[in-house]
């Protein structure tokens, strides 16, 4: 049994910070990536991570450098060796499922491989399905001793009770595209169609367990899907909104049914859809409020998803 007394946990994905707050360690934290701001007292933590890229920039120029760096062969992100050095980790939950979202793992090994002090467990998660982000879960409160079945069954009871109702819509579920990106257009893979399907729509354009994929404009106008889900990878619901805008000024927008009636959402991507923890149940209790509003009001509109105007 380890002592919870003893840990000092780092956490380099944003994911991971809210999986190891939910098994109750947020205590146990003592350092954080860039981009981990849930729960807020996270926020006080120091950071270990930073980005070589913009994140400002618009979307289009993010894409573009993205493809840059991950062309040259370099990590879009970069650990400060020093500062985990100096906070004396034994444990660091880090990620092996895609090089945009976090550090990789083979700079995590390199990282480790440079400290002399410490010899922190590595924890690597890897999540493709829902299934697998429970999983993941699992596997944290293994590895720092603590007993993941109230969380995992907390969170699964809220699936549940969703999948009872939508169950009935097997032969008439709405059509739905998860955009993850705006330019160029991409489509919502990995556990977003799953979700979709969970929250009673048909999802389209999007491959279950697998990376999301470029989509052109002929894909999406022959697709035609009678939802779009906007919600772009790191982006709050304003820069949503904002970065959405490009859509409208595409000929083939106006063409699509969702537009004409009304159908278009953005959504609070950043902290909910593109983070494989605790909160993916969140993002399908926002889907079910979309495509079922009389049956569904979980309150997540306004602060999770509005409607694209």
């Amino acid at each position: 049994m380890i002592d919870n007394n003893s840990l000092r946990i780092i956490s380099l994905l944003p994911s991971a910070t809210e999986i190891v707050a939910a098994l109750g360690l947020v205590d146990a934290l003592v350092g954080r990536s860039h981009e981990c701001d849930h729960p807020p007292v996270v926020q006080n933590l120091p950071v270990c991570t930073e980005a070589r890229l913009n994140s400002h920039k618009p979307s289009a120029q993010i894409d573009t450098d993205v493809r840059s760096l991950l062309k040259s062969a370099l990590s879009i992100y970069q650990l400060k060796i020093e500062v985990i050095e100096q906070l004396q980790p034994t444990h660091i939950v880090t990620q092996d499922q895609c090089d945009v979202c976090a550090v990789s793992f083979p700079e995590v090994e390199r990282a480790i491989a440079q400290l002399i002090c410490s010899q922190p467990q590595v924890i690597s998660l890897q999540p493709n399905r829902l299934v697998e982000v429970w999983a993941d879960i699992e596997r944290v409160a293994q590895a720092v001793g603590v007993d993941a079945e109230p969380v995992l069954s907390e969170l699964q009871a809220r699936v549940n009770a969703i999948a009872q109702k939508t169950k009935t819509l097997e032969r008439d579920r709405a059509t739905a595209v998860a955009l993850e990106w705006t330019e160029p257009l991409m489509g919502a893979g990995n556990w977003i169609p799953e979700l979709i399907e969970i929250a009673g729509g048909q999802s389209l354009l999007g491959n279950f367990g697998r990376h999301s994929p470029y989509l052109r404009w002929e894909d999406l106008l022959a697709a035609d899907p009678e939802f779009i889900i906007i919600m772009p990878c790191g982006f709050d619901l304003d820069r949503t909104h904002k970065e959405s805008q490009v859509l409208k000024q595409h000929p083939t927008w106006s063409r699509l049914q969702a537009v004409r009636n009304g159908k278009v959402f953005i959504t609070d991507g950043n902290a909910y859809f593109n983070r494989p923890g605790p909160r993916l149940v969140d993002s399908l209790e926002i889907l079910a409020e979309i495509f079922h509003p009389k049956w569904f009001n979980f309150g997540y509109r306004g602060r999770g998803w509005e409607s694209f105007q």
